[in-house]
């Protein structure tokens, strides 16, 4: 399950706008529901949308606040900034809930309201 390092990396993934290393977290046929956008599914599927919102922002970094675990889900609650294309930035609360199998992520659900990242 996870620890501190596991999350960090993680977040670098995502920070880095590492798809691939991000992709490799999930299981292969995972779900990824990201705010109230509609779920992907699979890591071709998930890749495409991650690949999608980070394209759209210029960067974002994660501070994770606080996490826990039991003996099949994980969760954290963060926060993020948001770098936009035109260098200005947003701060948000986040939490992020996943069922785990084998040591890898089978749903991924992020709970954020980012309707004001691109209003």
């Amino acid at each position: 399950m996870p620890d501190n390092a596991w999350w960090e990396r993680l977040f670098e993934s995502i920070d880095g706008k590492d798809v691939p290393g991000f992709l490799s977290f999930l299981t292969v046929d995972a779900e990824f529901r990201f705010a109230n956008n509609p779920s992907a599914y699979g890591r071709d599927e998930i890749g495409a949308v991650v690949g999608g919102f980070l394209g759209a922002i210029g960067g974002s970094k994660h501070r994770l606040i606080h996490a826990w675990k039991d003996e099949e889900t994980a969760a954290c609650e963060g926060e993020v900034t948001y770098t936009r294309h035109d260098g200005s930035t947003l701060t948000l609360p986040f939490v992020n809930v996943f069922y785990m199998r084998d040591g890898s992520i089978a749903r991924y659900l992020i709970y954020i309201d980012n309707s004001a990242l691109f209003a």
